[in-house]
């Protein structure tokens, strides 16, 4: 069976080794951004760093999110830099792909293990109170 977006984020996940291998663990989350926005552009990916992300309650824009990065407008990658992933660190990714019309999400941890979580949460199953534009995309 395969995945949502496998071939992508098989690559991803080979950019954050190698990033991971490069720097190791220990430095701030933007470090560790900016080091994957520039392998993952050396991959041929679209990125888009900070972008925000609107929150919608009963049509009405209630918060917003900004996501460490967007790839290729289909793919979530929220970084963590922790001893160990906490519950709400998936939660982040999990509402992250509920506010937008993104269906996968990856959590890469720069801690002293490198570890990643794929979440998937597609949009059938979404319940979207905002326009049906992508909220990712700033709309």
């Amino acid at each position: 069976m395969e995945f949502l977006h496998e071939g992508k984020t098989s690559k991803i996940i080979q950019a954050y080794f190698k990033v991971y291998s490069t720097l190791g663990y220990g430095f701030l989350e933007k470090v560790f951004e900016n080091a994957m926005l520039i392998e993952l552009r050396r991959m041929g990916f679209d990125c888009k760093s900070q972008q925000p992300v609107k929150v919608f309650y009963d049509n009405y824009i209630v918060g917003d999110y900004f996501s460490d990065i967007i790839v290729d407008n289909c793919i979530i990658l929220e970084i963590k830099t922790r001893e160990v992933l906490r519950d709400d660190d998936l939660l982040q990714l999990i509402n992250y792909l509920r506010a937008t019309s993104i269906e996968v999400g990856l959590l890469l941890n720069f801690g002293k293990k490198p570890g990643f979580s794929r979440k998937i949460f597609t949009n059938d199953r979404k319940k979207r109170n905002s326009d049906p534009e992508d909220a990712a995309d700033g709309h």
